[in-house]
């Protein structure tokens, strides 16, 4: 059966992103999948020592709670726990390629493994390698609201309707509806054209699929802001995105769009890696 990575220190704000994956597990009767990290440099434990007994203890008690606690709303699926040492990051991106998951749901902004893990460019790493679909949520965004409204923009780069089908298929299982953005980061004409011609080709693909979908225009200097701040208009529960984006002074000066992104959005955020850079990171 499909599966659902959720990647788990334990804080409030990583059981806030596991609510999140359980809540599209059920819809889409899907397995969760739990992993936690022991990164060595951080506990001074390996968790392949003698010593390590009351951490690994500790750890699958915790884990025997959320099992216990969210079982019920999976009545159809499972929820099971992994323990893996090592970085963070390629840990998770390991389990979830031997598990093939359909995605990786976690929190960006946890009070122990991951507070470290998360500062700074290190972020920027699991979202960039994955070769699945990763959720994030920000520490405080309430995961137990329905993805009524998700906001998708679409840009001038050839890969950004690569995030189309999946965002199209949360959409079914939540019966959400899409906004279709034409985000205009650039006068000229060429541009915005190409632009529209994307946005006719997502829209063609979402009244297809039978995807209810709302089409709109935005420009803006800063594609992380004016993105955010339709979404907070809009009341969005969602904002789909590409890891690579349109070029700008600002990526320049506050680093990757979907870093920016990510640290900085108040609703959860779907970042899809370009098929070409995933298969050539994967080598």
């Amino acid at each position: 059966m499909a599966n659902i990575i959720a990647a788990i220190d334990f804080s409030d704000c990583s059981v806030n992103a596991l609510e999140h994956a359980v809540s599209i597990a059920s819809r889409g009767t899907l397995d969760v999948h739990m992993i936690w990290v022991n990164n060595p440099s951080l506990t001074k434990t390996t968790i392949y020592s003698d010593s390590s007994a009351d951490l690994v203890d500790e750890i699958r008690s915790q884990f025997g709670k959320l099992v216990d606690k969210f079982s019920p709303m999976l009545p159809d699926s499972t929820i099971d726990f992994v323990i893996r040492e090592g970085k963070v990051y390629r840990e998770i991106i390991d389990e979830a390629k031997e598990l093939e998951s359909l995605c990786i749901v976690l929190g960006t902004h946890g009070a122990s493994g991951f507070e470290q893990f998360w500062i700074g460019s290190n972020a920027n790493k699991l979202i960039s390698v994955a070769q699945c679909p990763v959720i994030t949520l920000r520490a405080g965004i309430d995961a137990k609201l329905d993805m009524k409204i998700i906001v998708m923009p679409i840009d001038s780069t050839l890969d950004t309707r690569q995030k189309v089908p999946f965002t199209a298929y949360l959409a079914r299982l939540f019966d959400a509806e899409i906004h279709v953005v034409s985000i205009y980061a650039s006068k000229y004409k060429t541009l915005r054209r190409r632009v529209d011609e994307y946005t006719d080709q997502v829209c063609e693909y979402l009244e297809d699929e039978g995807i209810i979908f709302h089409r709109d225009v935005l420009s803006c200097d800063n594609l992380t802001i004016g993105t955010i701040d339709y979404a907070k208009r809009v009341k969005a529960n969602l904002i789909s995105i590409m890891t690579e984006q349109e070029t700008s002074p600002y990526n320049l000066l506050l680093g990757p769009y979907a870093q920016q992104m990510v640290n900085n959005s108040p609703v959860p955020v779907l970042s899809i890696n370009p098929f070409e850079t995933m298969e050539i990171s994967s080598r």
